[in-house]
């Protein structure tokens, strides 16, 4: 997982670790997302500042164009945009069997949904963002204003169901039935499976960008079959800074959860 499709432009360069290595996004004219290497084969210019010309990466330091055709010690990495989330192939790291393409979960037809990213660092390795992501008991006690009335009612190997109530003000809640899942070792995936938003998913994402620090790079796909929400999507770009807003005030709790777990573990004090 790179970053929220929206983030990567054919106006500019996006920059961004992953698993200490840096990558370089960008599109071509008609809009095909593109990921190469983030340091120029040349002299070693950061590509993030290159120019983007004809879906072609021009250094800036000594006009060298990058695209499609390898170069000596420079070529594209396998890449894929799902429309919501764009994801780079990294073969030589992870250790997992490469794959065409990601691992989706199953989301609400895109002409049906509003969909929102929201990224946030921390300094934790991804297994404490999963660890995190799969404990929903915290949730009712660490935000409580999110939250009210969790419990858990079947948790199996591969999935667990919970009974949760949303808060949308200090007495006004919207109970539902959410489904977590794990489709991929670094993924945590949440369905609303009965109640308000039924349909809707939230996506997490724990990206390695270096030793002991991560990218929780979270996708909120928001569906409903109430003729209401019609109106929503004609508005959706107003809704999705507050979509965005909510996710990051979560994991800016959550994340100082993982990164204490990190910590302990990191110094001993925790299982390994």
């Amino acid at each position: 997982m790179l970053a929220a499709s929206s983030e990567i432009t054919s106006a500019k360069p996006f920059g961004r670790h992953v698993a200490g290595q840096e990558l370089v996004a960008w599109r071509t004219p008609d809009g095909e997302l593109r990921v190469g290497p983030g340091a120029c084969p040349h002299l070693g210019a950061p590509l993030c500042d290159a120019a983007v010309d004809s879906g072609a990466l021009v250094c800036r330091w000594h006009g060298l164009s990058l695209g499609d055709k390898p170069t000596a010690g420079w070529k594209r990495y396998p890449a894929h945009d799902d429309g919501v989330l764009a994801w780079v192939r990294l073969d030589h790291v992870g250790g997992e069997v490469p794959l065409a393409e990601p691992v989706l979960p199953e989301r609400p037809p895109r002409a049906e949904a509003i969909s929102a990213v929201a990224t946030v660092l921390g300094r934790c390795e991804p297994e404490d963002v999963v660890f995190n992501r799969l404990d929903p008991w915290h949730g009712a006690w660490f935000h409580p204003y999110s939250f009210a009335e969790l419990r858990v009612l079947d948790a199996g190997e591969e999935e667990f169901l919970v009974e949760v109530t949303f808060r949308l003000a200090k007495n006004v809640g919207v109970p539902v039935l959410a489904r977590f899942s794990c489709p991929e070792p670094r993924t945590v995936v949440m369905h609303i499976v009965e109640g308000e938003g039924v349909g809707s998913v939230v996506e997490t994402h724990a990206t390695p960008i270096a030793p002991g620090r991560t990218a929780v790079i979270e996708a909120t796909i928001a569906h409903s079959p109430r003729p209401g929400f019609a109106y929503a999507r004609r508005v959706a770009g107003a809704v999705r800074p507050a979509m965005r807003w909510a996710a990051k005030r979560l994991w800016r709790d959550d994340i100082a959860y993982a990164e204490r777990r990190f910590a302990l573990r990191k110094d001993g004090r925790w299982p390994g």
